[in-house]
């Protein structure tokens, strides 16, 4: 009997448990979730009445966790019998109990009577309750000298552990006083539960049944622990918090339900630590201002607790200043002819973003301490636009970072947040510049005409600054609050259109537009890049499929309608994909023809045969595997009745031939328009109408019964085909007047003239845009003569030679000329011999 009359039953319940060892002595803290354990406590501690009913045994589960339901022997020898303090029960996340259980002595496992509902074993005591009294009688070991001596030397190297602490913790000085009044034959069944030791290690000790032993074994991992806590302090400058932080709470605890360990790794952040973040602060060569404002915030966190949130925040604040790249660059690449190499080799036409590179690498070499530019590519989507600039950072040796600012609408992406908030962060300019450890990369703030406004500010008004090239030099961020230099970043925007960058935004940056590729440049694109890229994708090789240029052109023209190449590389995707298959089919074939001893005629005749390699794509097997062609070439008509003329409107997709019908009936004098027309294109119409009517005695021009007036007496309905689609702009505006000047005159318009431009009340041809595109569409379409505005006669430089040497290019000023233009034998009316009056100033 112990001194409180607690008797441990030769028969005992047994509770398996992986999460650890319990001693005698010490007091854990078991989780219950399996079915064997659950019954244990529900059986036996929730129903049970008596002291007795609430001791177990504890034995360590040396077996495979996932045999559970097998059978349980063999189980350990050794266990302790434990005194079950308390019981709590959860259903989450599982149902399981959770138990504190303070180890009384040792048992051995005599065997195992029943292992259904829970194990029940016939144990045999090992420790005397009896021993664990506070007295100490040195005669009990006195017959034993190597034992007294060896218990001796325990005592002195646990007294020495508590030494080497605070005594101020109440931790400490508990266990100061357990040494003084437990019997030392406990003492490493308690030590070896509170220092930091694994299982395996526990179990040895929980395994050595005579006290020599179990203080042989106890005694290694006290000495490693006082040896671990002396390199740890010479290591630093001892703090008198350093003690409270060498024990750990961990599950349970020692007399009576605490248990600590000693933890090796606590104290890592200390003095020592910010001696080297000053010695980075130091290092780091950022300017003056900025270094006064890490020191004063550093000496700040000397004198921080770390215990405080504030403490965090400013350690992130200063390891992000010194990890930004205050010097730190890299040398441009500034060979211009291996630049335009690199170039070319990336990328096909786009020669003003080309010539562009090549201009800044130029001055670059003549002059060191030149700013980055602010270029702005805008185009339709797919052209490469992203991509090219990534080809640039490439070019001239610089790091390249990618920002995307589509939906971005709070300007504390752009500028960062203030520190007073919870969660604040740099902007992405400033985290950038950390993440390529640099302070010249290329920047492509991609598609900057997409940003958003809120209630949270606008990130567009936040990006002056960063686009300014006289201001970017001290760029400051909420969260640094110091000026960074952005001079030397190559700043790259894309857009597909500047109408909705905000004009301050825009003044800001070099504009540089990048049209739609014409057919010829996509099948150059598509048979230097694009079929490479996607063969490589498809582990495919030019052994196992060819695409003529015939199919590529038969793709681009019938299949694909856009400015870019993303559709056509889908498409070729395509081809590879079913070319795929049949090469799969063929090996598989191949493989399986030797594998079968015998096969039916109708077997071989349904087996298809492995295909002839390579595989060419022509037209029958482009239909086959893309199905009809969804676009048809866009080809001019022979004109048949007066009222009929082709112009040409500019999309994102490109350009396009628009044709223009007109039919008079008789009337008020009413002009009705059809066609899903924009209110641009209505005054355009009314414009003409107004034009026409003036001029129609000199160009004799009539209405349906030869009245001087076309309008007399007549109703006007103009039509603009493909209704479905809106259609807006002031380009039409001549092509309306040829219209109508055909139907006035009865005579037809010439099939093979396409126009564009807009018109004024006076007759006047004012320029347009899209000319690129629209002479490429009329091309296309097998049109000789392209009448454009006199004025953009400069744009004519953009149209490639080939297409300018087979097409007859006519520029007006006025829509006398283009009237000539457009029709046979020109349009002079009868009194063009008279002349205009000559009007003479009175002034």
């Amino acid at each position: 009997m112990s001194k409180d009359g607690i008797q441990i039953p030769r028969r005992l319940p047994l509770l398996l448990t992986q999460e650890g060892v319990l001693l005698p002595g010490s007091t854990m803290r078991l989780s219950v979730d399996t079915p064997r354990n659950m019954q244990l406590v529900k059986s036996r501690l929730l129903t049970g009445t008596s002291l007795k009913s609430t001791i177990i045994g504890v034995v360590p589960d040396t077996r495979d966790p996932d045999r559970d339901s097998e059978d349980l022997s063999p189980l350990h020898s050794i266990g302790t019998a434990g005194l079950a303090v308390q019981v709590v029960g959860s259903n989450w996340p599982k149902p399981h109990y959770t138990l504190l259980i303070t180890g009384l002595c040792r048992f051995r496992v005599a065997g195992l009577l029943k292992e259904r509902p829970f194990p029940l074993a016939e144990v045999e005591q090992l420790d005397k309750l009896e021993q664990y009294t506070p007295s100490f009688n040195q005669e009990e070991t006195g017959g034993d000298a190597e034992l007294g001596a060896l218990s001796q030397k325990f005592y002195q190297a646990a007294l020495q552990l508590v030494d080497m602490l605070d005594m101020s913790v109440p931790v400490v000085a508990k266990l100061r006083r357990l040494l003084d009044s437990l019997p030392r034959e406990t003492l490493p069944d308690v030590v070896a539960s509170m220092i930091r030791t694994s299982n395996k290690e526990k179990l040895q000790v929980l395994d050595a049944v005579g006290l020599e032993e179990r203080f042989r074994r106890a005694l290694p991992l006290l000495t490693r622990q006082i040896e671990g806590l002396k390199l740890l302090q010479k290591s630093r400058k001892p703090r008198p918090d350093d003690e409270k932080r060498v024990f750990s709470v961990r599950k349970g605890g020692v007399f009576p339900g605490r248990q600590f360990s000693l933890d090796d790794e606590a104290g890592d952040e200390d003095g020592d630590d910010t001696q080297i973040l000053e010695r980075r602060v130091h290092g780091s060569n950022m300017p003056e201002s900025a270094l006064k404002v890490c020191l004063k915030e550093l000496k700040r966190l000397k004198k921080m607790p770390q215990s405080m949130p504030e403490y965090a925040l400013t350690r992130n604040y200063l390891d992000l200043m010194v990890e930004l790249p205050w010097d730190r660059n890299t040398k441009d690449r500034l060979d211009i002819g291996t630049a335009r190499v690199l170039l070319d080799n990336d990328h096909y036409a786009m020669d003003k973003l080309k010539r562009r590179v090549l201009e800044y690498l130029a001055v670059r070499q003549l002059k060191t301490s030149l700013k980055g530019p602010i270029l702005c590519f805008v185009g339709p989507p797919g052209v490469g636009k992203t991509s090219v600039g990534r080809s640039i950072a490439k070019t001239l040796g610089r790091e390249f970072h990618r920002i995307s600012l589509g939906g971005v609408c709070d300007q504390s992406d752009i500028r960062g947040h203030r520190r007073t908030y919870v969660g604040s962060m740099p902007g992405r300019i400033i985290n950038g510049l950390k993440t390529v450890g640099v302070n010249n990369p290329v920047f492509l703030l991609d598609e900057v005409d997409k940003l958003g406004k809120s209630l949270q500010g606008d990130p567009a008004a936040a990006l002056l600054e960063v686009l300014d090239p006289e201001q970017n030099h001290s760029f400051t961020d909420h969260y640094l609050n110091v000026a960074f230099d952005l001079s030397q970043v190559l700043f790259i925007a894309t857009a597909n259109s500047t109408a909705t960058i905000p004009p301050a935004l825009l003044d800001r940056m070099e504009v540089l537009h990048v049209s739609g590729y014409t057919q010829e440049e996509k099948v150059e694109i598509a048979q230097r890049h694009l079929i490479p890229h996607q063969l490589q994708q498809h582990g495919l090789t030019p052994q196992h499929i060819q695409i003529p240029q015939d199919t590529t052109l038969e793709v681009i023209s019938r299949y694909t309608r856009e400015a870019g190449v993303r559709s056509l590389e889908r498409k070729i995707g395509a081809l590879c994909r079913a070319v795929a298959v049949k090469v799969a089919e063929g090996q598989k074939v191949a493989e399986s023809a030797h594998g079968i001893p015998e096969r039916s005629a109708q077997e071989e005749r349904d087996m298809a045969a492995p295909p002839e390699m390579p595989i060419v794509i022509d037209h029958v097997a482009l239909k086959d595997i893309l199905g009809a062609p969804p676009f048809e070439m866009e080809v001019s008509e022979r004109f048949t009745l007066p009222g009929v003329a082709l112009g040409l409107a500019w999309t994102p997709l490109g350009g396009e031939i628009m044709y223009v019908e007109a039919s008079r009936t008789e009337g008020e004098g009413q002009l009705t328009l059809t066609g899903q027309l924009g209110d641009v294109m209505k005054e355009s119409a009314h414009l003409a109408i107004s034009w026409l009517r003036a001029n129609a005695k000199y160009y004799q021009l009539t209405n349906m019964v030869g009245g001087p007036d076309p309008l007399d007496g007549t109703d006007i309905h103009l039509h603009f085909p493909a209704g479905a689609v809106t259609k807006d702009g002031p380009s039409a505006g001549v092509t309306i007047v040829t219209c109508l000047a055909s139907l006035f005159s009865g005579r037809l318009v010439r099939s093979d003239v396409a126009m564009t431009g807009e018109i004024t009340l006076r007759g006047l041809v004012l320029p347009v845009g899209g000319i690129k595109d629209k002479v490429l569409a009329a091309h296309r379409a097998g049109v000789k003569r392209v009448i454009l505005p006199k004025r953009n006669e400069q744009d004519l430089e953009d149209i490639p030679a080939n297409v300018r040497s087979e097409l007859d290019l006519v520029t007006a000023g006025d829509l006398g000329e283009v009237l000539n233009a457009a029709f046979d034998g020109g349009f002079a009316g009868a009194a063009k011999t008279q002349g205009h009056p000559q009007v003479a100033s009175k002034l």
